[in-house]
Order: C-alpha cells, then sequence, then structure tokens
C-alpha cells in the first residue's frame, strides 16, 4: 500500500468516526431528552421527586413510571409544602375565600361527601381569577392550593411549547397525565387569554392543534373533580369561549374599596409602629390595588430607614461612621413618610383635594 492509498483509508476512517458520533449524539440528544432540558430543570426534577416520595409514600409506584414529558413538566411542580401563602395572609377578599372553600376546596380534599347529588356537586373542572393587575389573582391561586394540600402546577406557553413539530402536543398530553397521577393537583396558568386566546381562522396551525389538544385533553379529566386547571388573567374577553365555557366558577379580583383596604394595611403594618391613623392611609389610596398598597408600605419603611442612616450613619464626608453591633431603634412610620412615597400626580390631586377642603 502506498502513501496515498495509505492516507486515504485514514481520512475514511476519520469521516466515518465523526459521522458515527454525530448520528449517535443526534439520537440521544433528540430522542433521549425531547425538551434538553437544562441542568437547573434536572435538578429540580430530582429534587421534586424525593419531595414527593417522602410526602407521599403511595406514589412511588407511580413515580418510578413516569414519562420522559412527565419528568419535564415535574420540574414546574410546587407541592403544598413549598408554598409560604395562606389565606390567613390576604386581606379584603373574605368572600371570594369563603366560595372557594365551599366550591373547590371541599370537594378537592373530601370528594366523598359530595356523591350524594351524583357529579352536580364535584369540583369544577376550571376556575378562572380575572382582574386588574396586583389585586391577589396569583397569590389567591397559590393559598388555593396550600389550603386544599393540592400539588401545584404552574405553566407558562414557553413550559409546553417546543420547536420540534408534534412535541407541544406531547408535553400538553403530559401535563395532564401527570396531574391525574399526583391529583388532587391544580394546573395553574398565569395570564391565561396569552394562551386560551380567541380562535381564528388565522391561527398557525400548531397553536390550532395545540388548543384543541389541550381542549380535549380537558374534557377527558376524571369524574372525581380531584384535577383542577386554574387561570388567572387581566383580560377576560381575550379568552375563547370554548375555554370559558369549562370554566364555569369565575371570580372577579377588583380593586380593593375602603374596607378592604383597611383589612389589607392592616395586614400590612402589623408588626410596624405606625403613628398616623390607618384610617387616614385608606382615605388617601383610593384606586390603589393591593400590590400598590405593599409597595406603599415598603417605600415608606424606606424612607424612614433612609433618614436614618443619613443621621447616624454617614458624616458631613458622606462616609459611613461607626462600626457593627450598635442598637438600632427606628422611629415610627408617619403619614409623610407614605405620601412622600407615592406618586406625584397622585400627591396633587391630594393637594388640591385638601386645599378645596
Amino acid at each position: 500500500m502506498n502513501k496515498s492509498e495509505a492516507f486515504k483509508l485514514i481520512s475514511e476512517c476519520v469521516l466515518l468516526s465523526t459521522a458515527s458520533f454525530s448520528v449517535y449524539y443526534l439520537l440521544s440528544t433528540f430522542l433521549g431528552d425531547p425538551s434538553h432540558r437544562t441542568t437547573d430543570e434536572r435538578d429540580r426534577t430530582s429534587k421534586h421527586l424525593a419531595s414527593l416520595r417522602n410526602r407521599s409514600p403511595e406514589l412511588k409506584k407511580v413515580l418510578s413510571s413516569l414519562s420522559n414529558y412527565e419528568k419535564i413538566l415535574l420540574a414546574y411542580l410546587v407541592t403544598p409544602d413549598d408554598i409560604n401563602v395562606s389565606f390567613t395572609d390576604i386581606g379584603g377578599l373574605d368572600e371570594v375565600v369563603n366560595d372557594l372553600r365551599e366550591s373547590v376546596i371541599l370537594p378537592l380534599v373530601y370528594p366523598e361527601l359530595f356523591t350524594q347529588y351524583g357529579s352536580l356537586l364535584a369540583a369544577p373542572k376550571g376556575v378562572l381569577l380575572y382582574g386588574p393587575p396586583g389585586c391577589g389573582k396569583t397569590m389567591l391561586a397559590k393559598a388555593l392550593a396550600k389550603e386544599s394540600r393540592s400539588n401545584f402546577i404552574s405553566i407558562r406557553m414557553s413550559t409546553i411549547m417546543d420547536k420540534w413539530f408534534g412535541e407541544s402536543n406531547k408535553l400538553v398530553d403530559a401535563l395532564f397525565s401527570l396531574a391525574k397521577k399526583l391529583q388532587p393537583c391544580i394546573i395553574f396558568i398565569d395570564e391565561i387569554d396569552s394562551f386560551l386566546r380567541e380562535r381564528s381562522s388565522t391561527d398557525h396551525e400548531v397553536t390550532a392543534t395545540l388548543k384543541a389538544e389541550f381542549m380535549t385533553l380537558w374534557d377527558g379529566l376524571v369524574s372525581s373533580g380531584r384535577v383542577l386547571v386554574l387561570g388567572a388573567t387581566n383580560r377576560p374577553g381575550d379568552i375563547d369561549s370554548a375555554f370559558l365555557r369549562r370554566m364555569p366558577k369565575r371570580f372577579s379580583i377588583s380593586l380593593p374599596n375602603a374596607e378592604q383596604r383597611t383589612k389589607i394595611l392592616d395586614k400590612l403594618l402589623n408588626d410596624v409602629d405606625v403613628e398616623c391613623d390607618v384610617q387616614e392611609l385608606v382615605d388617601i389610596t383610593e384606586g390603589m390595588s393591593g400590590s400598590d398598597l405593599k409597595e406603599l408600605c415598603r417605600n415608606a419603611a424606606v424612607n424612614s430607614t433612609r433618614e436614618y442612616i443619613r443621621r447616624h450613619l454617614i458624616d458631613v464626608n458622606g462616609d459611613l461612621v461607626g462600626g457593627g453591633g450598635r442598637k438600632i431603634t427606628m422611629r415610627a412610620l408617619e403619614l409623610k413618610d407614605f405620601i412622600d412615597s407615592m406618586e406625584p400626580d397622585r400627591v396633587m390631586k391630594l393637594k388640591l383635594t385638601t386645599d378645596l377642603d
């Protein structure tokens, strides 16, 4: 064999080895793990598997037979023990909380209590929370999972959308099969209007088939009522009517009125020393959401803390003075701290109202 033939043989061997490695890599990547999960997602899946095995030993056999797609979605599972929000942390929504307890939680936790009238008293297949941003919809969803001791799967569009044709449908199928295995289970979709919006002839084929798959599986949920689809949105009018029909229980979470703002502020300032009357805060916060009120109280505390730092911890040159370990006593929050934390337009409107009075 001359040198040219040897060189040609070596080149062909290298080319064949490279091609074989590439084929192996592609097959192991695309077939072994269809979503190309990150290390973080793998770690979360392992953590949730261990947590479920410890909390529910009866699920060990079920968990050992999970498909690859179900394991993908297991990374987005939140167990009741991991949720630190309960109904007692929510102020001003007593009527909604009571209705959720009676019509959703009890059928989820005690389905045997609601069998006297067939399926008439079963938990609804879907619940919709709608209203302006910052009014506690997501907080209510977490508290609902906590109080019902249900597993909580929070999904987004990016969770179930895949660039490979057909993979998204398989993920949706795995979503419902996993929820059924882990029941009682709540599938939570925040900003549900972005996913289940009104269908039209201009929808992309992938989007159309995905919505159809979702509806079919939703209707196929077991009649025991221990799997619930919970949606939250600021724009209920954008949701397709077919999906709305599958969410018969709908709760309007509107901006808090004066009584509700009082309850929210009482909870936010429960452990805080305040020198002003809470009713004064209620009067000047009309139109604010629960999230706005929380941010207002936080900024008021920041104002007081900033004042203390400037007076006691910074010298005339702007340098920090003193050392750690000193006893720090903050003053009580005043009405001025809250007003200074408000937006300029609201402060101006407040001043005009005060001048007119």
